[in-house]
């Protein structure tokens, strides 16, 4: 299961991390969110302890979705020591995830 991320702990679980992370911004609204869902999932399983792999709801939790620019979910952005080194929008095939991990580690 993916990572709950919060505004609350989104500087130390994301910002901070020394392993790529991944993020996906989604809401339990959103139909397209609902099919990445269980992709970030998956790669929550195969990258633990390679990579940090998490979801932000964007109802619950707007601060860095607003920072970050998501203006469309499902987004799914890729850090690399705090920096976004990939984004994104709309439902992409798992290896689009996988791949833009698997090119940090």
């Amino acid at each position: 299961m993916a990572l709950e991320i919060t505004d609350a702990n989104f500087e130390e679980t994301v910002l901070k991390s020394d392993k790529p992370v991944v993020v996906d911004f989604w809401a339990a609204w959103c139909g397209p969110c609902r099919m990445v869902g269980p992709i970030i999932d998956e790669l929550s399983t195969e990258y633990d302890g390679k990579a940090v792999v998490g979801k932000v709801d964007v109802d619950a939790n707007q601060e860095f979705a607003a920072k970050y620019g998501v203006r469309n979910i499902p987004t799914v952005l890729v850090f690399q020591n705090g920096e976004v080194v990939g984004r994104q929008v709309g439902v992409a095939p798992k290896n689009a995830y996988s791949d833009a991990i698997d090119a940090l580690l």
